[in-house]
């Protein structure tokens, strides 16, 4: 068996230690599920609405604990993770709108009788969850795959087993029936065990070159419905905006929060040439200097935390340094945070124009600015990705935006907000690299479910009338 913990980026506290589920276990969790899926497929929809009714009370009454539990293992601060404790909880109502909006059942009546459009549930659902949002993007997987009928096996990132045992607790709290949902902790061996297990739909949150290896997987399988939520290396394009102070709010905003380590962070900010251009970047220069990393228990409160781990500050800022060697010139240089553990890094701000950097996402609080010459040539650059997540416009004349929404190629655009401003009773998701067009948050019931089309007569009729050339 191995054995792994989970460690505080913040503190550098172990918040959890456990083994991780053996394939024999993995394969006993989606044994029980596909058990328990013929009754839970069957159950009346009040049934099922019920039972999530019941775990959205168990979230409601452990809130406080939820977000804790959330803050020890990313390192967010205690304002960021009550917001995600709440999300989880209007999860639960949106769902239930979703599947009766997108999902539910229909009649009109025929000549014969009726047409009838049913949804089905695909079977057992494996549910592999992320560690920027932890216990919000599960769920929201999650959730509405119960209503739709599905079972899950729930596989919690190794970075934040504790939530996942926090939220296994809250279904058990619930008392949904043997079998309905399952957790598995472990790592890559455990998730590779669970693709290998006789899985119905994976859904899944994270990377886009794991979601690439998860297409090439299931390539030639096409039960396995599959629903990718990837990352992006996402476009923030500032033009004819006068205010360059209101300008840094939603770009600091946009590429900054969480540290970075939200899949719809901006990650490139393209601006005029000249003057304009360089009063922006000195605005979101100095708004940035007076950001306040810490702890996510500090006082006063952080603006936000540490990367996941000490790991994934050495990745990134090998990253970033790869862009600095090729060419990229320094606006605001990253590095440690003073007296603080190495999980934490300095917001960074280069200048990639005319440098043909990597089509990567920088999963940290890095931001590359591209100078352009003309509106046109932003939106250029905005596409000139592989992904295609998440993209925003700042600007002071709705004409641009007219132009932009029409012309670029995201699945969440927003205009004079934040990239990463998103809501869960609109869709969530994006195309290339950055999805399969399956997009999560309401239309996650879309992928729980697949449609049956009936023709329905009470009684046997003679149709002959209807056959023609006959005899």
């Amino acid at each position: 068996m191995t054995r792994f913990t989970s460690t505080d980026p913040a503190t550098e506290a172990t918040n959890w230690e456990g083994e991780a589920a053996s394939p024999a276990q993995v394969q006993a969790a989606v044994d029980a599920a596909r058990t328990a899926f013929p009754a839970w497929a069957d159950a009346p929809r009040a049934d099922r609405i019920d039972a999530v009714k019941r775990y959205q009370a168990v979230l409601k009454d452990r809130a406080p604990q939820i977000a804790e539990a959330i803050a020890r293992e990313t390192g967010k601060p205690l304002w960021e993770t009550k917001t995600e404790a709440a999300a989880m909880i209007g999860k639960v109502d949106i769902s239930i709108r979703a599947y009766d909006e997108r999902t539910g059942e229909r009649t009109s009546d025929t000549a014969f009788g009726r047409a009838t459009l049913r949804h089905r549930p695909h079977g057992v659902a494996a549910v592999l969850g992320p560690f920027n949002f932890p216990g919000h993007l599960p769920n929201g997987h999650i959730v509405p795959a119960l209503l739709a009928g599905d079972t899950v096996v729930f596989k919690p990132s190794e970075e934040t087993p504790l939530v996942g045992q926090v939220m296994a607790e809250a279904f058990a709290a619930a008392d949904l029936p043997t079998g309905v949902v399952n957790v598995v902790q472990g790592g890559r061996e455990t998730g590779a065990a669970l693709l290998d297990a006789g899985i119905d739909a994976l859904m899944f949150t994270g990377s886009g070159a794991a979601g690439a290896h998860f297409r090439r997987k299931f390539a030639d399988d096409p039960h396995v419905i599959l629903a990718l939520e990837l990352g992006g290396n996402n476009p923030l394009v500032v033009w004819d905006a006068a205010d360059a102070e209101a300008v840094a709010g939603i770009a600091v905003q946009s590429a900054f929060i969480t540290t970075g380590q939200r899949c719809s962070c901006a990650r490139r900010l393209i601006v005029p040439e000249g003057p304009q251009g360089d009063a922006i970047i000195e605005a979101i220069a100095a708004l940035s200097d007076r950001l306040i990393f810490g702890p996510w228990d500090s006082d006063p409160e952080p603006y936000a935390g540490p990367l996941i781990s000490a790991r994934a500050a050495e990745a990134a800022l090998k990253a970033l340094q790869k862009r600095i060697d090729m060419g990229a010139k320094v606006i605001r240089a990253s590095g440690p945070v003073a007296n603080l553990p190495g999980a934490f890094v300095k917001p960074a701000i280069i200048d990639v124009t005319g440098v043909d950097v990597p089509d990567e996402e920088m999963f940290a609080p890095f931001l590359s600015v591209t100078r352009v010459a003309s509106f046109d040539a932003a939106i250029q650059a905005a596409n000139a990705t592989r992904y295609g997540l998440s993209a925003g416009l700042v600007s002071d004349d709705p004409k641009n935006w007219d132009h932009f929404i029409r012309r670029i190629r995201a699945g969440v655009v927003n205009f004079n907000r934040p990239t990463t401003g998103a809501a869960g009773d609109m869709p969530f998701g994006g195309l290339g690299a950055s999805g399969n067009h399956r997009p999560s948050a309401y239309y996650a019931a879309d992928y729980c479910a697949y449609p049956v089309a009936s023709f329905e007569a009470d009684a046997v009729a003679n149709i002959e009338g209807e056959i023609k050339g006959l005899r």
